[in-house]
């Protein structure tokens, strides 16, 4: 009998998983550095409040001997965009960028392209939520294998640019990653993951990362949000320095 309502519960929990959505993974890899990122920045704070999207913004660091070191910048963010331009762009790599659902890539800027892009809800294969009081993360059962990312997020940071090519403008940051966790990997077997206590205005994410890149679950937690809304036009992208 037990026997019998384990296999009950699993095949329930598969059903779900298989009907369940996801929002859709936005990730911009950008530079406070960047004289051609404020209008993608801007893109990204306007869809971290829309439904359907989870927005994260990746401050890249080789930008920083321009004049101006990005309070958000980090190698990890560098290494992330490396890894994506790996298999999109032969090892280019360029600001701003935006990946969507770590399947395809776009000038972070082109409002167009990007919002065509986030047409779809995804499928959850890997369905992700957080317990009420935001102290862990649990990944459902479902078929498939991934990398478990957790992302530690700034909601919405104000930065007056003293120096480099945005020297004198103020940047309106959403959703800036503060820092990227693995942990471990899921194999379609639920996972429970103790979460830190967050800090004053951040957030968490947790992606489902296949080995193709693709992100296949993914889900969001935030304590208090600040609301700001720009809106910018497109400008071209930077591609990296080299040297």
């Amino acid at each position: 009998m037990k026997a019998l309502l384990s296999l009950l519960l699993m095949l329930c929990a598969s059903a779900a998983s298989a009907t369940e959505t996801r929002p859709v993974v936005v990730e911009l890899f950008t530079s406070q550095g960047c004289s051609s990122c404020p209008p993608a920045d801007a893109l990204l704070d306007r869809l971290s409040h829309r439904d359907g999207v989870l927005a994260l913004g990746y401050h890249i660091d080789y930008w920083d001997n321009l004049g101006w070191k990005d309070p958000f910048s980090s190698p990890e963010a560098t290494a992330r965009q490396r890894a994506y331009a790996a298999r999109f762009d032969r090892g280019r790599i360029f600001t701003p960028q935006i990946v969507v659902d770590g399947r395809e890539d776009m000038v972070g800027s082109d409002r167009d392209a990007v919002m065509a892009a986030i047409e779809t809800q995804p499928k959850a294969t890997a369905p992700v939520h957080f317990a009420a009081d935001r102290s862990e993360a649990t990944i459902g059962a479902g078929n498939g294998k991934g990398t478990v990312l957790l992302i530690r997020f700034a909601q919405h940071r104000t930065t007056k640019i003293g120096a480099g090519e945005n020297a004198h403008r103020t940047t309106e940051d959403a959703d800036a990653v503060l820092s990227i966790e693995s942990r471990g990997e899921w194999d379609g077997s639920p996972r429970n993951l103790p979460l830190p206590a967050l800090g004053a205005g951040e957030g968490y994410a947790v992606l489902v990362q296949g080995a193709d890149g693709a992100i296949i679950g993914a889900g969001s937690v935030l304590g208090s949000r600040a609301i700001l809304i720009r809106q910018t036009d497109a400008t071209s992208p930077r591609p990296a320095p080299t040297g």
